[in-house]
């Protein structure tokens, strides 16, 4: 059996979607697992420990045409699931050659002409679990969603590189919209907070968060800050082995759901029934400083 998923972006939706390859490798073992992603989340997609290839699609400067040829080019599949409900992650599953054609129900903008959309399952609030109801329709029989996300031993030893403390936290102060991010000052608050336990704050996020990340460490000098300073493997890495995660709706927080790491997820206007860390919604507190300071000093 060889199954296509495609999931282009971002960060945090690969993440999510990681189960669905898992509940067809549980449920059919020796299939053959082909993921579509953007470039520049490839290095995680390549950690999923379901996935037997990886192909790069829609690179920047992509000349579509020749793109979708080469998609139409790749090896017959029995099934291709659109995971993410856009129309380029829908026009890699048209163009690939393959029996069935199925798709995440949120469709949106070309994505409904070019596969039959799977309605959740009511009780399915998380996305994690609407991801894989459409695994579920393709005959997976699956109880509970599981990643299969897993850093290297390249990955972990890039990491002890940096001599971080034995005990340390990591924290996103960042996100992809503006109205998902903490105030500052809060996440400051939070890492007086793990100092004085004896737990060692870890920056981490993209250039664009450099700035607020020096704020931080400004104020309080012992924190470690790596962001911009890590790619996608060394992250997954550098998340294992903390002690707990703190951060908002962002790709790092599912990063550490995946990994089973204690995951603190400040939500501020997605609802943590749909989006919360997975499994860890009791770790979503009501987003005032004293709350999520609270739980710091529970885990700390």
């Amino acid at each position: 059996m060889r199954v296509l998923i495609s999931r282009l972006s971002a960060m945090g939706d690969v993440v999510c979607t990681m189960p669905v390859a898992c509940a067809f490798r549980t449920q059919f073992p020796n299939c053959h697992i082909t993921w579509a992603v953007r470039p520049a989340f490839a290095d995680l997609v390549e950690r999923c420990q379901a996935v037997d290839q990886v192909e790069r699609v829609f690179g920047k400067g992509t000349d579509v045409i020749k793109q979708l040829a080469t998609i139409r080019g790749w090896e017959e599949f029995d099934i291709a699931v659109d995971a993410q409900g856009l129309t380029k992650s829908a026009v890699v599953v048209g163009a690939a050659r393959a029996t069935q054609k199925i798709g995440y129900h949120w469709q949106r903008e070309l994505a409904p002409f070019f596969s039959q959309k799977v309605k959740p399952d009511p009780t399915s609030l998380h996305v994690v679990d609407q991801y894989v109801d459409v695994a579920r329709a393709a005959g997976c029989n699956v109880d509970r969603a599981a990643f299969g996300l897993k850093p290297t031993d390249e990955d972990r030893r890039v990491i002890q590189e940096f001599g971080l403390p034995a005990r340390y936290a990591v924290v996103h102060p960042g996100g992809g919209w503006a109205t998902k991010r903490w105030p500052l000052q809060n996440f400051v608050s939070a890492a007086r907070s793990m100092v004085a336990r004896g737990v060692t704050p870890v920056l981490v996020g993209t250039a664009p968060e450099a700035p607020s990340a020096q704020d931080i460490q400004s104020q309080v000098p012992q924190v470690v800050n790596l962001v911009n300073r890590t790619s996608l493997g060394p992250l997954v890495a550098l998340i294992e082995g903390a002690a707990f995660h703190l951060g908002g709706d962002t790709g790092s927080t599912h990063i550490a759901a995946a990994l089973g790491v204690p995951a603190i997820g400040v939500y501020l206007v997605t609802r943590p029934e749909r989006s919360c860390p997975y499994g860890q919604i009791a770790r979503c507190p009501e987003p005032s400083v004293e709350n999520v300071v609270r739980l710091v000093e529970s885990m700390a």
